[in-house]
């Protein structure tokens, strides 16, 4: 039985009673592949460290009065160590992309959302409802839940997409206008306003976007692995999704 074929039958959506018989019989299903999984705590590492960095950059500390403000270089640090997470984000999430390509089907659910499914924003309201406390037991997944799914478009997909192209835009701003750089996201001033504050506006407040995101992230994962039936966080070290009962569904 395929990894397609089992993830369809845990969802429960017109499974053929033989397949759920088949996935009840499964404890664990190799999901993740390596590349999403190194890529996955990489971007985590790379966020964190852009959002602190970022947070700084917004309100800048005081300076340090242990010499000379000519012997420092503490905000040069901290907008040293942003451009360079920057740069592990946007090399990092190309290569996401390139796995989603020729990895299986599991590495593809950030990109590509079945809207057209009605079985998918059916589930999506089963979750909301299992989120909110008001079902009594969780649905099995092999890969993300529809509404994990839907999350992690709107957040990581788009929400990432959209802070290294503003991200690069700031960057080729430093270079100058003759720069290849800006070349390339030159037209992003050019579509948001000719008023660069708006482009540092937008991509500060995206940083807050990620932030919500990481926070939620982090208590919903916890949250199913210790009220779920499958496992949540040691899947995203070990790649393999571990369930706690033979229940079909």
């Amino acid at each position: 039985m395929s990894d397609a074929d089992l993830d369809t039958a845990l969802k429960g959506a017109h499974a053929d009673p033989e397949d759920l018989a088949s996935a009840a019989r499964q404890t664990s299903v190799y999901v993740y592949e390596a590349p999403v999984r190194i890529w996955h705590w990489i971007n985590a590492a790379a966020i964190l460290v852009l959002c602190v960095t970022g947070y700084l950059i917004g309100a800048p500390p005081p300076s340090m009065q242990i010499a000379e403000a000519t012997h420092q270089f503490v905000f040069g640090f901290i907008r040293f160590a942003h451009f360079a997470a920057g740069w592990i984000l946007a090399i990092g999430f190309l290569g996401r992309i390139y796995w989603a390509i020729f990895g299986n089907h599991h590495a593809r659910q950030l990109f590509i959302l079945p809207l057209w499914k009605r079985d998918f924003w059916r589930e999506i309201w089963f979750e909301v409802k299992w989120y909110l406390f008001l079902e009594k037991e969780p649905k099995k997944y092999v890969g993300h839940n529809p509404l994990a799914q839907l999350a992690m478009f709107g957040f990581i997909t788009l929400g990432v997409s959209f802070m290294i192209v503003t991200g690069l835009a700031l960057y080729s701003e430093g270079l100058g206008v003759d720069s290849t750089l800006y070349a390339l996201f030159g037209w992003v001033f050019t579509l948001l306003g000719p008023n660069p504050h708006v482009v540092h506006t937008l991509h500060h407040l995206g940083m807050w976007w990620i932030v919500i995101f990481m926070i939620v992230h982090i208590y919903v994962a916890i949250r199913e692995d210790i009220m779920s039936r499958q496992s949540i966080v040691s899947t995203m070290i070990s790649g393999h999704r571990t369930f706690k009962d033979d229940r079909p569904d």
